[in-house]
């Protein structure tokens, strides 16, 4: 009876989540658009799919997917062994990339739009090693008891300079694969891997040195992929010239002869298990084989395990009913439509209301808040974190009309995020650098993808491999700087009220 009265709270938590992305898809429909959308009852029951599946997803994640991380992570901290504690890391980080779908998706599509000058599998390999990377270094950081932003301002100097030698062909892509490296489930258990090593080693605290993890997974893909292009731009003699007639006119391509709903739905269903596998598979053979121990409170565990299963292909199913197709038309139409006015209001309240509905965002946010003993009000956090992606597409989609250079924005932008490090109170800093990484995952970067794509595809000029991609970029540097915004601004109201 109590997890029934919890799901239908998670379910009303949902619901309310959904309402902007409601919002936006009828005001531009029914103003901008001034038509009914075709498939009207597939996107409402698409969408109550989706928050039902979300409701699953979440109630999964507190009852399996956090204690499992933590309990992890104590054990290490009890076996006092360094080398399988980094091995660890090192391989949550990289099989859970290798295996991520907005990866694949992205590096499919920069194959395609780069001749094969850029391979799919090898650029997977390459972020998925850097992702591995990053999470040894979070972990070695939590350890040594380090700031984490001499870390991050080290990591974003790098990053910078890297970009004056890098091909412009490989600049926009390099920047995007550091957001869609952080997945909805992995998230969550980086996140609880950190807190719980935090909070089993003395002198560190949850909140200040137990996040960041998510923001190392974002920073190092952006300097291994630069180095990739460098490699690959250098040495290859293939024409670099992008195949604009090869490219498709609309975002989705759909088979004239579309496999049966039933198989379709089995096949989501399995796409979803072999996402988790390689992340429950790490995780049990460490369990078992190195710190050689049973998996406590099994079958609370295991539930929540098929929980997050069920929420997550729930959650994918509702989004490819209705949402997905709906919003990758309305992108395709308002770029046809010349008005570039209405391109970057899309751009705002699409980045809001996906930002807001973002099931990693919601357990990070979660996480944060119960950590911080409701320092940090979970909702609040979420809402400065949508307007931070709002306010990035919006610009990034600017940055694609005119013609600039995306490392111009994304210089200037982390200028502001290392002079407000400065100023933000230390224990929103890792949970601002995290916030980058966890608003690119599930729902945002199809719909955020598409429309950068099909920008760079229909105004003239345009190549979509270099102007196409860096809209995922901008998704997530500038939630780094509402959040640490926010962080300021509470602790001068804190200070107003005498408390």
């Amino acid at each position: 009876m109590e997890q029934i009265k919890i799901f239908f709270s998670l379910l009303k938590d949902s619901l309310r989540d959904l309402a902007p992305i409601i919002v936006v898809i009828a005001f531009f429909q029914l103003v901008i658009l001034q038509q009914l959308p075709e498939n009207l009852f597939s996107l409402v029951l698409g969408l109550s799919i989706v928050a039902v599946g979300l409701a699953i997803f979440i109630q999964g994640l507190e009852t399996g997917i956090f204690p499992l991380g933590e309990n992890l992570a104590n054990e290490f901290a009890k076996k006092g062994s360094l080398f399988w504690l980094l091995l660890f890391a090192f391989l949550i980080g990289f099989s859970t990339t290798i295996a991520e779908p907005a990866l694949i998706a992205i590096a499919d599509k920069a194959q395609v739009i780069s001749e094969g000058r850029i391979d799919s599998l090898w650029l997977r390999i390459t972020v998925a090693f850097s992702v591995g990377t990053a999470i040894v270094i979070g972990v070695l950081r939590i350890i040594l008891g380090h700031p984490i932003h001499w870390y991050i301002i080290f990591g974003y100097v790098i990053v910078v300079l890297i970009t004056f030698f890098a091909p412009p062909e490989i600049v926009g892509l390099a920047y995007d694969s550091g957001g869609v490296t952080t997945s909805t489930v992995t998230v969550p258990l980086v996140t609880a891997l950190g807190i719980g090593l935090a909070s089993s080693i003395k002198g560190r605290n949850p909140v200040i040195d137990g996040f960041g993890l998510i923001a190392f997974a974002s920073l190092t893909p952006m300097i291994f992929v630069q180095l990739y292009g460098i490699l690959v731009y250098f040495f290859s003699e293939t024409s670099t010239k992008a195949v604009f007639s090869e490219l498709p006119v609309e975002t989705v391509n759909y088979s004239e002869h579309e496999p049966h709903w039933a198989v379709e739905l089995i096949l989501d269903l399995l796409g979803v298990m072999k996402d988790i596998f390689p992340i429950l598979a790490v995780i049990f053979f460490f369990q078992y084989f190195v710190i050689k121990k049973s998996v406590p409170h099994k079958r609370k565990i295991f539930t929540g395990i098929i929980l997050v299963i069920l929420g997550l292909y729930a959650f994918i199913v509702g989004l490819d009913m209705g949402l997905f197709p709906l919003g990758e038309t309305m992108a395709f139409q308002l770029t046809q439509s010349g008005n570039t006015f209405l391109i970057y209001l899309f751009g705002f309240l699409i980045g809001f209301s996906t930002t807001m509905a973002e099931p990693a965002l919601i357990a990070v946010a979660l996480k944060a808040q119960e950590v911080s003993e409701g320092r940090i009000n979970s909702f609040i956090l979420r809402l400065f974190v949508a307007i931070g992606v709002a306010i990035g597409i919006a610009l990034g989609c600017y940055r694609i009309v005119s013609g600039d250079s995306i490392h111009h924005y994304i210089i200037v932008g982390y200028i502001f995020v290392i002079l407000l490090t400065y100023f933000a109170p230390r224990y929103i800093i890792p949970i601002a650098y995290d916030s980058g990484g966890v608003t690119t995952s599930t729902v945002t970067v199809p719909l955020v993808a598409a429309l950068g794509l099909g920008l760079a595809s229909n105004i003239p000029d345009r190549n979509p491999l270099v102007d196409g991609f860096g809209l995922i970029a901008f998704a997530s540097l500038f939630p780094m700087i509402t959040v640490m915004g926010y962080g300021i601004l509470a602790e001068l109201f804190l200070k107003k009220v005498g408390r």
